[in-house]
């Protein structure tokens, strides 16, 4: 059983025939013979950033005991061009051996949930959850409760499967508020990012009463101190998940990208890029708290400062896990299509875990990351000691 900061077990670089991009694939840990983490594209992607992610993945199953390890995909290319659904089709193709065995995969940046499962179904495996439905007892049902757990209609007009990830990043967002003593129509948050990771954390945190008072895409921040209407201006994105300026409510003050780091907010949330939040700019951030919506948001170094002067940092493999911990609820038939027990199963388990970041965080100054690996690392012996006590890692059982 690999430490969280262990060497991975795998990095793997593509060259594409066509284009000449490459793509990553870096597994950090297989459990039970399986690793999970989902394929983004963007232009500048590197090895290195691919690498931190599946690092970040592994501590992320751990910390929701999740049965398998952490991996992820990577391409540097614009997911803009008209060439990349080729290009994401080839890389997968190349890595069908690992799509086929061990890697299940997921959206990320850059590539969304229905994009990635129109690749998978061209190479004829159906879902991108392949490499763990084809262990499962009955892979024809248990491919029948994912398509419906993903395709469930939930309020809005979307998708169970596309806002389930920004819903527990809002329940991670309420559990601080709820530690610093907010009531929520008190509480105000700013998000960097409004595609479906932060889309979907302002419209459940707006639901909740809580003031979204800025949001930035790649044109730039949206801001207004009184609260945005986000349902409003979530139906003026794009695919791309950029708002169109032309049609904005009265009210909304347009401002540069970057001014979302500095908004005066309780609560920031980067759910955009990665290394958004960086030494050169954390001394902007005004929020108490900084949720990390996006895979590693904010560097080590940035970090240190914001824990230094009091800002308390949610990180990733807690804040934005609820994609991956709920896609392996479905996978193990824990929770199904009802949208109503998958939003109860998340709501509970992320307010748990940032209650207990938080109030080491409360008492004694532990960095909410300091404890979450904690938390990793207790899984992780958990699991090598049943493996010895069993002579081997025990199967992964998908009913």
């Amino acid at each position: 059983m690999l430490p969280q900061n262990a060497e991975p077990l795998m990095r793997l670089t593509w060259t594409d025939p066509v284009t000449g991009a490459h793509g990553y694939l870096v597994v950090h840990s297989l459990v039970s013979g399986v690793a999970t983490g989902g394929t983004r594209m963007r232009a500048g992607c590197t090895m290195g950033e691919v690498e931190d992610l599946a690092r970040g993945m592994a501590n992320k199953t751990a910390t929701f005991n999740l049965p398998v390890g952490g991996a992820k995909g990577g391409i540097d290319f614009d997911p803009k061009d008209p060439q990349a659904f080729g290009v994401l089709t080839r890389f997968c193709e190349f890595l069908r051996p690992w799509l086929d065995a061990s890697w299940v995969t997921a959206e990320d940046l850059g590539v969304p949930q229905h994009l990635i499962d129109s690749v998978f179904e061209q190479l004829g495996l159906e879902q991108s959850y392949h490499a763990a439905i084809h262990r499962s007892a009955d892979p024809e049902r248990t491919l029948r409760r994912v398509q419906a757990g993903l395709n469930a209609p939930v309020p809005g007009g979307l998708l169970l499967g596309d806002v389930i990830g920004g819903y527990g990043v809002a329940q991670a967002c309420l559990g601080a508020a709820s530690a610093w003593g907010w009531e929520a129509a008190e509480t105000t948050v700013a998000i960097q990012g409004i595609g479906t990771m932060g889309g979907g954390a302002a419209w459940y945190l707006h639901e909740a009463g809580v003031k979204v008072v800025a949001v930035a895409d790649a044109a730039g921040t949206l801001y207004d101190p009184e609260g945005l209407d986000v349902p409003a201006l979530l139906d003026l994105r794009d695919r791309f998940g950029e708002v169109d300026r032309s049609r904005l409510p009265e009210g909304v003050r347009t401002l540069p990208r970057e001014a979302v780091v500095a908004t005066d907010a309780d609560i920031l949330v980067p759910a955009a890029i990665s290394y958004a939040l960086r030494v050169d700019n954390e001394n902007l951030v005004k929020a108490k708290v900084v949720v990390e919506a996006a895979n590693a948001a904010t560097t080590p170094e940035a970090e240190a400062s914001l824990s230094a002067r009091g800002v308390a940092v949610i990180p990733d493999f807690v804040a934005n896990a609820g994609a991956a911990a709920w896609a392996w609820w479905l996978l193990l038939g824990e929770v199904g299509a009802d949208p109503a027990d998958s939003f109860l199963r998340l709501r509970t388990e992320m307010q748990a875990k940032v209650a207990l970041l938080l109030a080491e965080w409360h008492l004694d100054r532990v960095p909410p990351r300091v404890t979450g690996l904690q938390l990793a690392e207790t899984t992780r012996a958990a699991r090598a000691a049943e493996a010895q006590a069993n002579q081997g890692a025990p199967a992964l059982l998908i009913p």
